[in-house]
């Protein structure tokens, strides 16, 4: 075993360990896996990362970060409403087509319920949901702001909700471009759904 400074060993670790939680999910995947993976100890990834749910955060983390900047940079740059919606749902379908890994790992279903890295996951999702909700009334009238609060809060988490289930049925398929997923859960959703 090549002896690495702590630093470039726990980057060795997290692309080792990345790869495989978003290849089987973090349920199947052991610390000794990891371990072995990366050509150290596990009393070492223990060192380093606390238990596997450390390790996962730390991987998850900024995947997470990642995500809200990319959304948060193109709803940003809008005017309008229908611009934000638009803009977030493409950027979301950028992010995953740019880095599935990161998507996978952040939007795993084996977390376990009640475990930190699901009650984390659930805030990123709410932190998100909450930036496009946000974005979007600050580009209403702000007499309107008010009585379309919750209407807009609602329809950001549904269209949260629907973008990863598009997500998950479009990376199992790849039946068409991660723009065209976008566009058609944009058109979807402002057949009706958006705030008057």
């Amino acid at each position: 075993m090549t002896r690495l400074p702590r630093a470039e060993r726990e980057e060795q670790t997290l692309e080792a360990a990345r790869i495989l939680f978003a290849e089987r999910g973090f349920a199947a995947v052991t610390m000794d896996e990891i371990a072995a993976e990366v050509g150290v100890t596990k009393p070492l990834l223990y060192t380093y990362f606390g238990n596997k749910e450390g390790l996962y955060l730390a991987c998850m983390e900024p995947a997470a970060e990642a995500l809200v900047d990319t959304v948060a940079a193109a709803v940003e740059a809008t005017e309008h409403p229908s611009e934000t919606l638009r803009a977030g749902v493409h950027a979301f379908f950028i992010f995953v087509d740019a880095d599935r890994d990161a998507w996978r790992v952040l939007f795993d279903e084996t977390l376990p319920a009640g475990a930190e890295p699901a009650r984390r996951a659930a805030e990123q999702r709410e932190r998100l949901t909450n930036l496009v909700a946000a974005a979007q009334l600050e580009r209403l009238p702000e007499e309107r702001r008010a009585g379309a609060q919750v209407e807009i809060e609602a329809i950001s988490a549904a269209m949260l909700g629907a973008a990863e289930a598009l997500a998950r049925w479009w990376l199992r398929t790849d039946a068409m471009s991660a723009g065209e997923a976008a566009e058609l859960l944009v058109r979807t959703i402002e057949q009706g759904l958006m705030p008057r």
